[in-house]
């Protein structure tokens, strides 16, 4: 009888090494001069503060954030579409887009990819993914995990989870105190349906419909795949801008990121108990997605709204007097935004106008 090897298992060290071998690259290139090498591997050291120039922060009280997060049955239409390189987008969005929540700027990120088999070119696709959504949040890949478990998960199957780290002055952070009677939301354009209620977009497009990933999306403009894939958007870049911009706390007093329970339950997260949100409905446009979802499934206006984005990715309140500057500075960076709704006094509450 033949002695049983980690191969028989299911795990093939050598094309292991094949795929660690891919990943490097990709975490060199998000990488600033305040990521410090280290060969062993077994961390990412990254510095908190830089001794001059461009990389100088100068933090007077510094307060760490950390945000994780992951895609859920988003990952579902990938391994039916066979394309595996924008889901580490939504990855690293579904984690900073947190973190800004707090007023942070992301600082670095790690990733856990957990596979049924190696597969290089599948690990190094979706590697891919999370280090261009590192590069477009000027945050740093400085380490990950790849765990392969044959008897979890069926071939084929993966799942990821990410890891953010950022910071943020405690004078500047966004904790929900700032929160005023008379301020106005500012929703921020979605690219879709991001990453959140895609066990709903499951069971309408593939089981109820009986869609396949390359039928045509009716009023769409693309393909099921194409559409259900579109990434999550990043907003870093915007947001800290829009933050840096203003030397004072008393401009932007809140930001929430519109996730799973939709744009009134992730708004009231950040309400103190003293205010509630006047949202109007007819406010902004709905994306063509959603409309597509609803008639295609039959569901009512009440479940999509509590669901899904419905094309708000995220909401800003700011004080009503910088309202239009700051939708000048959204706008710079390409994104559409609204006056959608308005703070008054209350109970911690969000509800339509």
């Amino acid at each position: 009888m033949s002695k049983i090897t980690y191969r028989d298992a299911g795990v093939d060290l050598e094309t292991y090494q094949e795929s660690m071998s891919r990943l490097p690259a990709l975490m060199k290139r998000t990488h600033c001069p305040r990521v410090l090498p280290w060969k062993n591997g077994f961390a990412g050291l990254f510095t908190l503060d830089f001794a001059g120039g461009l990389f100088s922060r100068n933090y007077k009280d510094p307060v760490l954030v950390s945000c994780t997060d992951g895609v859920g049955t988003k990952l579902k239409v990938a391994q039916l579409a066979r394309r595996h390189d924008t889901v580490g987008i939504d990855l690293v969005a579904m984690c900073v887009n947190d973190a800004l929540c707090c007023g942070a700027e992301p600082l670095f990120f790690l990733d856990y990819v957990a596979m049924a088999e190696d597969d290089p070119q599948l690990l190094e696709d979706i590697v891919g993914g999370i280090s261009s959504g590192c590069l477009a949040s000027d945050m740093a890949l400085v380490g990950g995990e790849t765990a392969i478990m044959p008897d979890l998960y069926q071939a084929g199957d993966y799942d990821l989870a990410g890891f953010c780290v950022g910071i943020v002055e405690r004078s500047r952070l966004l904790d929900g105190s700032a929160l005023t009677p008379g301020d106005v939301v500012i929703g921020i354009e979605s690219s879709g349906v991001h990453s959140n209620g895609y066990s709903l977009v499951r069971k309408i497009v593939f089981e109820h419909a009986g869609l396949k990933v390359n039928d045509e999306a009716e009023g769409c403009g693309g393909t099921v795949g194409d559409i259900l894939l579109q990434p999550t958007l990043l907003y870093v870049r915007a947001l800290r801008d829009v933050l840096n911009h203003y030397k004072v706390k008393s401009v932007v007093h809140g930001i929430a990121h519109i996730t799973g329970g939709g744009l009134h339950e992730n708004l009231a997260r950040i309400f103190s108990p003293h205010v509630d949100a006047e949202i109007v409905r007819d406010s902004w446009p709905i994306p063509p997605v959603f409309e597509w979802l609803q008639r295609l499934g039959d569901v009512d206006e009440d479940e999509m709204f509590r669901v899904f984005n419905m094309g708000i990715g995220m909401a800003v309140v700011v004080s009503e007097y910088y309202a239009e500057s700051v939708q000048q500075q959204l706008a710079a960076h390409g994104l559409q935004s609204w006056l959608i709704g308005r703070i008054t006094e209350g109970t911690g509450e969000c509800r339509w106008a």
